[in-house]
């Protein structure tokens, strides 16, 4: 009878146990799902829009990029397209990423380094200057005109997906 007791205390400390611990991870959940909301919005907005096939109907997007210069601010999740100007040497420290800095059409010149993680996404291996680049990815904030980052796919489900598009083809 004793050892009964015991047992369906033991059993009841147990399911608490667990009860708690789910019940932790739903908040945590909740938590991220509230973190990434903003930019899960943007990418239902750019789902929305028209299918993007040059470099001028997508003017417009690189006006939030011009905005974050001005203002130092990053962690935005932009969209937009230029042109090739420079192809830098990768970066092979800690995750890959190929370099290289684009121009936008947005009225004003401003130039940005893309850093394209190619432990994640395939390199674009025929890129050229000259050659046009749409992107969707985030933008931070440098002197020099910004770094434009996370256009690839996250693993982790963690951060909305990014990509470059070049000579009709997507990598992420």
């Amino acid at each position: 009878m004793m050892a009964n007791k015991a047992n369906i205390g033991i059993g009841a400390v147990i399911a608490l146990l667990v009860a708690a611990y789910l019940g932790l991870d739903l908040s945590e959940s909740k938590q991220l799902t509230n973190t990434f909301t903003p930019v899960q919005e943007a990418t239902e907005q750019y789902k929305q829009q028209p299918d993007r096939a040059n470099i001028n109907t997508v003017d417009t997007g690189t006006a939030p990029i011009q905005q974050a210069y001005q203002q130092r601010q990053s962690d935005i999740q932009v969209q937009g397209a230029g042109e090739v100007i420079a192809i830098l040497k990768d970066d092979n420290e800690g995750s890959r990423h190929q370099k290289f800095i684009l121009e936008l059409n947005n009225g004003h010149t401003h130039t940005v380094l893309i850093a394209h993680n190619i432990d994640l996404a395939p390199r674009i291996s025929n890129i050229q200057k000259g050659d046009v680049v749409e992107f969707f990815g985030e933008y931070e904030y440098s002197e020099k005109g910004g770094v434009i980052h996370w256009t690839h796919h996250d693993p982790s489900r963690k951060h909305v997906n990014g990509w470059l598009k070049h000579q009709g083809r997507t990598y992420q």
